[in-house]
């Protein structure tokens, strides 16, 4: 009798759980499906994150990239808040909005070489006469192995990991490659990184997404705020000219909450937009605030946190501005930049870097 009142109790407290947060017997905080197939075969996953209150996050297994990320307005309406495509072939076919994992450099490195210890690398030419973005094919078009981690309170994660192999676009050695994806019930979406590598390699890694608080059209009247008074000045080929220079007195002061097009014609005719990277306040390797962007019409709010040195804001110039992008990185260049922090991971070190996009309304 004692066994079946303390079972009847047991299953009492799981009901009202159930019953205070909204979830159901058969909520899942990780999920995963197919999404399709390489034109090799190679099948492509998709992991579906979802916390107590609604918040939505997909993530693919092709580029890393995420698809969808459902977050709620002032009114608790949910929009997706990321750019992204229908499907695989979309993708496959060249979407340019793709929220994807850049490596294993993000940004530009000038004139597509580098030297680490007096051995001088060649890469891809891919921008001009110079490489961004990790090459002709980089993270973002390769297929990483996913795997749902184990369960922890009030959070689920999901890893997934890409062995770039010594050579790869020109890189040297054979760099083991994580990012974990975990979303909170504080409505936080957090990336870890982490990188081993064999031989001496420049590692940048970042996010691209492009992000549209309203969930439709463009981003200019979103309000930004960057923990950032100074920049890295850039030549016509966005490539730095080594100099950190104030903000004050430019059209990249975000240090007061600004609308993103407030000033955005005082960049032309040079830059159709924002394409600039921010230094961030604070010591590097320490999470820290980034940047804040808002979206008065929605109420939507993001809180962006970050360990790395830099954040590029890129404000979809090719996209007519439907969406706004906060990577969270080393400088551009910055393996050429010898008074820039240095990008260098050896052998017998971890690369760890954490960014944390953070939702609410307000």
């Amino acid at each position: 009798m004692q066994c079946s009142s303390l079972a009847m109790g047991t299953a009492l407290l799981a009901f009202l759980f159930l019953a205070t947060t909204g979830l159901s017997a058969s909520f899942e905080r990780v999920s995963s499906s197919d999404y399709g197939k390489m034109p090799d075969g190679a099948g492509v996953q998709q992991f579906t994150l979802r916390n107590s209150k609604g918040m939505v996050v997909k993530i693919i297994t092709y580029g890393a990239i995420i698809t969808e990320i459902q977050a709620p307005d002032r009114g608790g309406k949910m929009a997706n808040v990321v750019l992204g495509a229908a499907s695989l072939d979309e993708y496959l076919k060249g979407f340019r909005g793709s929220a994807a994992v850049i490596g294993r450099f993000a940004n530009r490195i000038a004139k597509a070489k580098f030297k680490i210890d007096g051995m001088e690398y060649s890469l891809a030419a891919n921008n001009g006469r110079n490489h961004i973005h990790g090459g002709r094919k980089g993270f973002a078009s390769v297929v990483w192995t996913g795997r749902v981690l184990p369960a922890k309170p009030n959070e689920g994660s999901v890893e997934l990991s890409y062995l770039s192999k010594d050579g790869e676009e020109g890189y040297p050695g054979n760099l083991h490659v994580k990012v974990i994806y975990t979303l909170t019930d504080s409505h936080e979406l957090r990336m870890d990184y982490l990188a081993t590598t064999d031989k001496a390699t420049p590692v940048n890694l970042t996010n691209h997404a492009y992000f549209n608080l309203a969930g439709e059209g463009h981003v200019l009247d979103h309000e930004l705020w960057l923990n950032a008074d100074r920049y890295t000045p850039a030549d016509d080929e966005l490539i730095p000219t080594g100099a950190i220079a104030s903000v004050n007195g430019t059209p990249l002061d975000f240090t007061t909450r600004t609308r993103v097009g407030s000033r955005i014609e005082q960049l032309k005719p040079k830059l159709n937009g924002y394409d600039h990277n921010f230094v961030v306040t604070g010591d590097k390797g320490v999470l820290r605030t980034a940047g804040k962007v808002v979206d008065p019409k929605t109420g939507r709010v993001m809180d962006v946190s970050t360990t790395e040195p830099g954040v590029q804001l890129y404000t979809g110039n090719h996209l007519q501005h439907g969406g706004l992008c906060l990577e969270t990185q080393h400088y551009p260049d910055s393996i050429n930049q010898p008074a820039f922090p240095s990008p260098v991971l050896r052998p017998g070190q971890t690369w760890n870097s954490t960014s944390v996009f953070a939702f609410s309304a307000q």
